[in-house]
């Protein structure tokens, strides 16, 4: 079955998140997310997507991304 609400597909756990890839995907290509060395950071001059939770990106944190297959990107809030 297809998911027809991809893009509002979080998943949580402790410590992490997960993302459709295509919806990781988006976020580095509209420049809302970008490049910080090995991690990746908020770029507050690029609009954000609407996400259910408004804190999920939020500015001055820095994220690790780890692409675990085909579909999902974990993401891990770095201290």
């Amino acid at each position: 079955m297809v998911d027809e609400r991809p893009f509002e597909n979080v998943k949580r756990g402790a410590g992490a998140f997960w993302l459709p890839r295509r919806k990781w995907r988006e976020l580095v290509f509209i420049g809302a997310l970008v490049p910080d060395g090995d991690f990746f950071v908020r770029e507050p001059a690029r609009p954000m997507p609407v996400f259910r939770d408004p804190d999920l990106f939020p500015e001055g944190v820095r994220f690790r991304v780890i692409f675990e297959d085909d579909e999902q990107v974990r993401i891990e809030r770095v201290d």
